[in-house]
């Protein structure tokens, strides 16, 4: 299993950026932080080679929690699906 690089680029109480060189994950992070009411949530790379740059902005939520919900929301639909293909 490969190990997923993610580091803290800012942060203040409504904002953080990080630097994710997964951006399948990053992908899937946004969506799923836009459909929970995150203010804003979106991605840039400025080359295919260099690691993805994610911005996420909150309006009063934590965005750390946001960030926490969202991944647990992940899992639980990877689990769902993971019951579902092994029928």
């Amino acid at each position: 299993m490969n190990n997923m690089n993610v580091e803290i680029i800012s942060q203040e109480n409504d904002l953080l950026e990080l630097r994710v060189d997964n951006l399948t994950v990053a992908e899937i992070l946004r969506v799923y932080l836009n459909e929970n009411g995150i203010k804003f949530a979106a991605w840039r790379r400025d080359h295919l080679t260099k690691p993805v740059i994610f911005r996420i902005e909150s309006s009063g939520k934590n965005v750390k929690k946001a960030i926490s919900e969202a991944i647990a929301s992940i899992n639980k639909d990877l689990m769902v699906l993971s019951k579902i293909s092994s029928k």
